[in-house]
């Protein structure tokens, strides 16, 4: 894989963190709840990879919003190249360090997801966990995974879900579905007096989508998407649970209904290779 270009000189980001939003992310990147999730994901993106042109035995991964790196050994375990970005330096550093302790082989960058320090095709996997919604410019941050994302590679977004009005960006009953007004109100509150409504974190959630409007964003790009029905290892489910899933699939009114009563929004999106 290539190495980064240079960051820019005067990097127009605030790297720092709260103390408390780094003690959670501290504990929460570790947790079982967490560890399994993030293998979850891994999967996932495996099997959307299984087509035929598609995958490789070795993958580079981007896993962009990185956080505290926890991902990282679920692909390094499966032998795959994994590297994380993140504007947190504490929690980069946090990962670096574990990652050392853990003797995994994988690369940490402080950097902004809307200017990411590398060249045009240069990955296999890029991963965006929970990072949409807190980043003003949230097209920038797809055209940059978009750019450096290889044809035939898999872009995972797990995002706010505004069909759903069950939430945990905001302390507050119902956020979702509140006016835009409304948002940005307590937006300004969370980075002003009351930082505890957004759970302490630098850059609360301004973004809300749905898994409609991110499809309607990347198709034209040339992606095809799948979305967190489509994903379920149906394999693994017992007979009620495959008939559901299939009903549920072809049914777009129960498929709506399905995205309304999940709290984020989960897509992966495959970058049609022209050459094919």
């Amino acid at each position: 894989m290539t190495q980064p270009k240079n960051l820019p000189r005067k990097q127009e980001w605030d790297t720092g963190t709260h103390p408390d939003f780094y003690r959670h992310y501290e504990q929460y990147s570790v947790s079982t709840t967490s560890l399994a999730r993030f293998q979850g994901i891994r999967d996932a993106i495996l099997r959307a990879q299984g087509g035929a042109g598609t995958r490789v035995d070795v993958l580079d991964v981007l896993d962009i919003g990185c956080n505290a790196g926890a991902q990282a050994r679920f692909w390094v375990e499966k032998g795959h190249r994994y590297t994380g970005i993140d504007i947190n330096a504490p929690l980069v550093e946090l990962a670096r360090r574990r990652a050392a302790e853990a003797g995994l082989t994988a690369q940490f960058e402080v950097g902004s997801a809307t200017e990411l320090p590398y060249p045009d095709s240069s990955f296999d996997v890029c991963i965006m966990p929970e990072l949409l919604e807190h980043v003003a410019a949230w097209r920038a941050c797809l055209n940059e995974a978009v750019r450096v994302l290889r044809p035939g590679g898999a872009l995972y977004l797990s995002t706010s879900n505004w069909l759903c009005p069950s939430q945990q960006e905001f302390n507050l009953p119902l956020y979702s579905w509140y006016p835009p007004f409304l948002k940005r109100y307590y937006e300004r509150r969370a980075i002003t007096d009351r930082p505890e409504l957004a759970n302490y974190a630098k850059y609360p959630a301004v973004n809300w989508f749905s898994v409609y409007r991110l499809r309607a964003y990347l198709e034209p790009l040339g992606f095809s998407c799948l979305d967190r029905f489509d994903l379920v290892d149906v394999e693994s489910k017992g007979a009620a649970a495959r008939l559901a899933l299939g009903l549920l699939r072809a049914l777009t009114p129960l498929r709506l209904l399905g995205h309304i009563l999940t709290p984020y929004t989960v897509l992966v999106a495959k970058k049609r290779d022209k050459r094919l």
